[in-house]
């Protein structure tokens, strides 16, 4: 399970050799095997102790602090690397050349065809907007063709192509989920930190839980979060984690679709603050409930076999790490 503390004074430490949860003001106790635990995600105002800490590594689960935004901002890991570190040497030699372009191709068109397919599946069921999302079909299926057909030495010589071909498609899409949303959740496009409006701030949280769960699929397949091969390589930028994230955004994407279209959010789920507005308490709760279903529950058909999206992710992790040793 993923453990995901966000009630600002909980207390996480080890009795009997189990994770105990104590959460202010409240009697009961709640404890849980470290088996049973993949990950803890720390939100504000909660405290751990070094017991905790110690069993956690102890039993490979990462500790990760989130931002407000379910950013990731630390994370607590063994110190073992637990790879050869050839892998990341070829990771760097593929982003020089026409290898990595290739792996990039894959990552964007991927992302763009499950836009595109997303939308084909809401106009199966909105009869009034067909005519309106036969357009925004039309004009996705033109960028993903560019950037399928697009070729070149190294990710250098197209990155703006490729970056502009993304954005044009990511604008189309995001008007197309805001268009068919029931009215009081309409949005005006993507906006970040902050979000301008409800839809953005649950979108924006769940992108937050992906970046870390990200990181933590290329780092178990030995990968480098930080040599990425489209996004550029800014100081302590993880490049690698916004370039394989681009293929699962979509599962962020259909939780919060979801969970608007079926007017399950409500206004006082999020907080107003400065210039924009967040997720509070009570819309982390929800949106963590379902995405986690998503990711560690549902199953999907992949690979002739019936896998849970988060297994999908770390085995296209170890596949990618694999193929960039497969030329040795």
């Amino acid at each position: 399970m993923q453990l995901h503390l966000n009630t600002y004074g909980t207390y996480l430490h080890i009795k009997d050799q189990l994770f105990e949860i104590r959460i202010k003001g409240e009697a009961e106790k709640h404890q849980i095997a470290p088996g049973k635990v993949k990950s803890i995600w720390i939100g504000q105002g909660i405290a751990l102790s070094s017991e905790a800490v110690k069993t956690a590594v102890q039993h490979n689960i990462d500790i990760v602090f989130l931002e407000y935004t379910g950013q990731p901002l630390a994370r607590i890991w063994h110190s073992k690397l637990g790879s050869t570190s050839l892998i990341r040497k070829k990771q760097l030699e593929a982003s020089l050349g026409r290898l990595g372009l290739s792996h990039v191709k894959n990552w964007l068109g991927q992302k763009v065809e499950n836009q595109l397919n997303f939308i084909q599946n809401l106009r199966k069921h909105r009869k009034l907007h067909q005519a309106y999302l036969d357009k925004k079909i039309i004009h996705l299926q033109a960028l993903l063709t560019s950037i399928q057909q697009i070729e070149a030495e190294t990710v250098d010589q197209v990155a703006d192509r490729l970056r502009g071909w993304e954005g044009t498609a990511g604008r189309l899409y995001f008007a197309t989920l805001s268009y068919v949303l029931p009215i009081q959740y309409q949005f005006r496009g993507r906006s970040h930190r902050p979000a301008q409006d409800a839809f953005n701030a649950f979108l924006n949280y769940a992108y937050g839980v992906l970046y870390s769960r990200t990181e933590r699929v290329l780092i178990l397949a030995g990968l480098d979060p930080y040599v990425g091969f489209l996004h550029r390589d800014d100081y302590n930028y993880k490049s690698m984690v916004y370039d394989f994230i681009e293929p699962y955004r979509i599962m962020a994407d259909k939780t919060v679709f979801q969970l608007f279209s079926a007017k399950k959010v409500r206004q006082d789920q999020v907080d107003i603050i400065a210039n924009g507005v967040r997720l509070n308490k009570s819309g982390k709760e929800l949106l963590m409930q379902h995405f986690n279903i998503a990711l560690e529950e549902q199953k999907v058909r992949y690979r002739g076999r019936n896998q849970t999206r988060a297994q999908i992710m770390q085995f296209a992790a170890h596949q990618f790490a694999n193929s960039l040793l497969a030329d040795l």
